[in-house]
C-alpha cells in the first residue's frame, strides 16, 4: 500500500528508514501514547528491529510517514480475522516536530478512504488513552465516532487508564 499527497507519503518501511525512525521515535511524549512494545528510549536497533518485523508481518499494514524524504512517523493497520475479518484496527504516531500542522488528519483521512476503498473493511476502529485528547480530536475531526470505554483497560508506565474506543463506519453505496 502507498498513499502520496502534496505533504506525505505513507509507504511500506525500508531499511534506509532505521536512523530517521531512531530519531523521531525515540521521544517519551511519543511513549507515552503507544503500547508497549514500541520501546523508551528508542534506537537504531530496535528501528531495525522493527523495520524486519513489518517485513515479515502480512496480518499488519505498518506503514511509514515520509515528510521531505524522511519517515518521521507510522500508522499501523491490523486486519481482524475470523467473525471480525472485516474490521480493523488503526495506530498512529506522528514525530513532534510535525505536531500542530493538521498532518495526522490528513494522514488519518487519506488511510481510512484507501481502506475502504481498496479493501472488504468497513468498520475501522481505534483505542486511545483517556488522556490523549490531541488524538481524539484527530479521530473525531475524521468521523470516528466515540463507542465506548473500557474502564482501568491499560497500564502505561505503572498506571491504569482508561481506553476510549472510537470507529469508523464504511458508508453504504448506492
Amino acid at each position: 500500500m502507498q498513499i502520496t499527497t502534496d505533504r506525505f507519503t505513507l509507504r511500506p518501511w525500508r531499511a534506509e528508514d532505521a536512523p530517521s525512525l531512531a530519531r523521531h521515535a525515540d521521544n517519551i511524549r511519543i511513549w507515552r501514547n503507544v503500547r508497549d512494545c514500541f520501546p523508551h528510549p528508542y534506537t537504531e536497533e530496535d528501528a531495525r528491529a522493527y523495520i524486519g518485523y513489518t517485513l515479515s508481518e502480512p496480518e499488519i499494514e505498518n506503514l511509514a510517514i515520509v515528510i521531505d524524504g524522511q519517515a518521521v512517523g507510522g500508522v499501523g493497520i491490523d486486519f481482524l480475522t475470523d467473525i471480525q475479518r472485516y474490521n480493523a484496527e488503526l495506530g498512529y504516531w506522528l514525530g513532534e516536530p510535525y505536531w500542530g500542522q493538521g498532518l495526522m488528519s490528513e494522514i488519518i483521512a487519506a488511510t481510512c478512504a484507501h481502506l475502504f476503498r481498496a479493501t472488504r473493511i468497513n468498520r475501522i476502529f481505534a483505542p486511545v488513552f483517556d488522556y490523549n485528547r490531541a488524538s481524539m480530536r484527530v479521530l473525531e475531526k475524521n468521523g470516528f465516532i466515540r463507542c465506548g470505554i473500557m474502564h482501568r483497560a491499560a497500564v502505561k508506565d505503572g498506571q491504569t487508564f482508561d481506553l476510549h474506543y472510537f470507529e469508523l463506519l464504511k458508508q453504504p453505496t448506492r
